[in-house]
């Protein structure tokens, strides 16, 4: 397996692919990079050269019972990027994978590091509801998360996918069995106590002053059906903090729309891309 090792003694296990502007892809939680094929390919053959790693504690990565936490993600894709001497990059994340990208532009991109940034059904600005941000989600809902991870993590991995992930509970929904049992296999590669951990690190952690200080292109992209991350509470606030940023939204698409319309996401991110 190709892997690097951290200044803390992780393991991050990753892909490289292809040669071209480098193409950083960055995954939600609890998947792995494998959460990104549809995208490797597709931009593999584009002629870029595409990156996806296994963020600590999920999929190959060591599964850590510490660092489980933005700042120690964000550092871990800045030793990443020294360690392969990505230049010029385009860094996409999808879900917590966003809030890892807005942390990881802002604090590490400069030097001619980072090219632009997506953030798709990601969780910036923040997700739990507080004074500041009455529109969000109730803590009890990620205490919820953490209930069922502790109880019954492989069932827990099962309903999250063939429910409101991909929206196949949806009345007219055209459920794919295959594709929940890979959002279950990737899962349950990841560790328990780093996937407990990072429910915090998705929900609480507050990006706003991140976006604020991204100097460069970022394209939001949010399914309008997004049951995991609504839209109203993430998208529609952060283009408002970003000085660069673009929205695009998809009326009717799920969280999951990366893998279940690979297709249309894939045109419009070839089209920001070469924008």
């Amino acid at each position: 397996m190709t892997t690097f090792t951290t200044a803390d003694g992780t393991e991050i296990f990753y892909k490289d692919w292809g040669s071209g502007q480098p193409v950083v892809f960055h995954h939600g939680w609890p998947l792995s990079s494998d959460d990104w094929d549809a995208q490797m390919l597709f931009f593999l053959a584009q002629g870029y050269r595409v990156v996806a790693h296994d963020r600590r504690g999920h999929g190959r990565s060591t599964q850590t019972d510490s660092g489980n936490e933005m700042d120690t993600y964000a550092a871990d894709v800045a030793a990443l990027a020294a360690h392969l001497d990505l230049r010029d990059a385009i860094h996409v994340g999808h879900s917590t994978g966003g809030g890892e990208v807005a942390r990881y532009v802002a604090r590490h991109g400069g030097g001619g590091r980072v090219a632009k940034a997506v953030l798709i059904g990601a969780v910036p600005p923040v997700m739990v509801r507080s004074e500041k941000n009455p529109g969000g989600l109730p803590l009890e809902v990620f205490d919820g998360f953490r209930a069922a991870l502790v109880a019954n993590r492989a069932q827990f991995f099962r309903d999250i996918p063939a429910g409101p992930f991909y929206g196949f509970n949806r009345p007219d929904a055209k459920v794919s069995p295959g594709v929940v049992d890979n959002w279950w296999r990737q899962g349950m590669m990841g560790g328990a106590k780093a996937h407990y951990d990072c429910i915090q690190a998705f929900s609480e952690t507050d990006f706003t002053e991140d976006l604020q200080a991204i100097d460069v292109p970022v394209l939001v992209m949010h399914g309008e059906d997004d049951q995991i991350v609504p839209i109203a509470d993430s998208a529609l606030l952060a283009i408002r903090l970003l000085k660069h940023g673009a929205l695009k939204t998809y009326p009717g698409l799920s969280h999951g729309m990366c893998t279940t319309h690979a297709d249309i996401i894939n045109a419009d991110l070839l089209a920001f891309m070469r924008g």
